[in-house]
């Protein structure tokens, strides 16, 4: 079977979209690595700039003194609890609602549909949502972040077109099996969106666990703080302004900025280690639905 030949047009199309893909690559992929790297470079040659990519004198010391840091990780399962708490009570809220707005039979639907889409466009501003907060008394509890942000509209948006997609057929059926309206939710349509709840819970828990600015606003115990405020404590705050006055030599097995890469290196490889195990789900996730029959 001969190939099709292709119009130099199209290769050009193709050399500059190749050609800027790999560009985007590179510069995303680009600090991912530096941070690893430096996180197992000795630190004296990580201060006086020695380190350009790759690591050079690998130690490990910097990463035994982040994981022994005061408070590190009682932060940690902060993060944890507020992810897996979070991304549940997201997920409930957005699934449930995505269901309501999918029904044709549902009365003012267009209306209700216009008021949820309404919010991606108008957004309250920090104080007054901050304002809302304190008058609710949800300042330095979890409930602020854990339900105060529990929903993301365009998520919303997502399940509401998959839940649309599906067969009515199989809901009347199960209608005149006798099939109560969540009965035909859990049994119907949420297996056969699998996919879609897989991307929007990822969606959810990065979310969550890169949360910082109102998890710093909000929670002002350092007991309840996650692990990014921790990590910003350690950046703009100077926690180890003792240790930061200390002259890195080349016998130094530690350095504050090597302490930090090290902690951020600790922030980023949960979701890492995540995201290979459910990327088929998420890449047919985010596909799926996008040409309409």
């Amino acid at each position: 079977m001969s190939k099709i030949k292709r119009s130099k047009d199209e290769k050009i199309f193709d050399f500059i979209n190749y050609s800027l893909l790999a560009i985007f690559g590179i510069m995303f992929i680009y600090p991912i690595i530096y941070v690893f790297s430096a996180s197992v470079t000795k630190p004296y040659l990580l201060e006086i700039g020695e380190m350009y990519l790759l690591p050079k004198g690998i130690s490990m010391a910097s990463f035994k003194a982040a994981m022994s840091l005061e408070g590190i990780w009682l932060a940690y399962a902060n993060s944890i609890f507020i992810t897996v708490a979070g991304t549940a009570v997201s997920m409930f809220f957005t699934i449930t609602g995505a269901y309501v707005l999918s029904k044709p039979e549902l009365k003012f639907r267009k209306v209700l549909t216009l008021m949820v889409v309404v919010t991606m466009w108008f957004d309250p501003g920090m104080i007054p949502r901050y304002l809302n907060m304190r008058d609710l008394g949800l300042i330095n509890s979890y409930t602020s972040v854990i339900v105060g942000f529990a929903v993301n509209t365009f998520n919303v948006i997502i399940l509401k077109s998959f839940f649309e997609a599906v067969p009515k057929s199989l809901e009347e059926s199960a209608r005149i099996d006798g099939a109560t309206q969540w009965q035909i939710m859990t049994k119907i349509y949420l297996p056969l969106s699998t996919s879609a709840l897989t991307t929007v819970s990822l969606f959810y828990a990065i979310s969550r666990w890169n949360g910082y600015f109102w998890t710093m606003v909000l929670l002002t115990d350092d007991s309840k703080v996650p692990l990014q405020v921790f990590l910003k404590k350690l950046i703009v705050e100077k926690n180890m302004a003792g240790e930061a006055a200390q002259i890195i030599t080349p016998e130094s097995l530690t350095s504050p900025q090597s302490i930090i890469y090290a902690v951020i290196v600790l922030s980023i490889v949960p979701i890492m280690v995540i995201y290979p195990f459910i990327q088929k789900f998420f890449r047919k996730g985010v596909t799926l639905g996008a040409v309409k029959e």
